[in-house]
């Protein structure tokens, strides 16, 4: 199996992510099982969904019960994943897997990989996508470091080399999404452009752009599909009987 598992911005629960998980296997054709799982604060997880034996690419949605905003919130919130991913892992033994974020949800993924994902010898993430990632939050020049970009630069050398990352950012005024500024986005860049295999940095104009919106945007599900949905089937090989 090698799972897509997900994170939703703040604020938001793991149901958010309903929406573009329909309109992909409804444009597609295609229909895989949803996992979510919450993590509360006294760091129990609750399960709803199911996986499926014969489901090698399920779609695993990780929220919070204290979703809130803020980096010292982010930061709870990475332990807090921590904790789902080692509990997943424990269950069902995946070796590889494909990672999507909105908005904070980048930031906590970010996080995972700099400060915990060491910890995990045996297992892979092969592609990392990311959608509204406020790596400076509001601040709209690169030359205006905010603190947690400072630390996710100094410790970028721990994120694993072998991975692909695609960051997109949306344009509703041809400078921000609504929300998030385009060169905060952009500032991603120097946190994983020549650290990692693959890096691309994809900007989506017109219809559904905005930082919330951008779930339900055409663009980007077709970059979903292409770069989260079809490798991760590429990652599971056939058993030979």
């Amino acid at each position: 199996m090698s799972p897509i598992i997900m994170i939703p911005g703040s604020g938001a629960d793991n149901n958010v992510l309903d929406g573009l998980i329909s309109n992909v296997d409804k444009r597609y054709k295609e229909h895989h099982n949803v996992l979510k799982v919450t993590v509360n604060t006294d760091n129990s997880l609750t399960y709803s969904g199911h996986i499926s034996t014969k489901d090698k690419n399920p779609y695993i949605v990780v929220g919070f019960e204290n979703s809130q905003d803020g980096l010292e919130n982010i930061k709870k919130q990475t332990t807090w994943f921590n904790t789902a991913f080692k509990d997943l892992q424990q269950k069902y033994h995946f070796k590889t897997f494909n990672a999507f974020g909105h908005s904070n949800g980048s930031l906590i993924w970010t996080y995972f990989l700099e400060d915990y994902f060491d910890n995990y010898h045996n297992v892979k993430i092969n592609h990392l996508m990311t959608v509204g990632a406020p790596f400076n939050f509001a601040e709209t020049s690169h030359d205006d470091k905010t603190e947690m970009l400072d630390q996710l630069i100094k410790n970028k050398n721990h994120i694993p080399k072998t991975m692909s990352y695609y960051s997109i950012a949306g344009t509703e005024q041809y400078s921000d999404d609504g929300i998030v500024p385009l060169s905060s986005v952009d500032a991603g860049k120097y946190i994983y452009q020549d650290q990692i295999k693959h890096y691309m940095f994809i900007t989506l104009t017109g219809s559904n752009a905005e930082h919330s919106d951008m779930l339900t945007n055409s663009q980007f599900i077709t970059l979903f599909h292409q770069f989260i949905i079809k490798s991760s089937e590429k990652l599971v090989k056939p058993v030979k009987k």
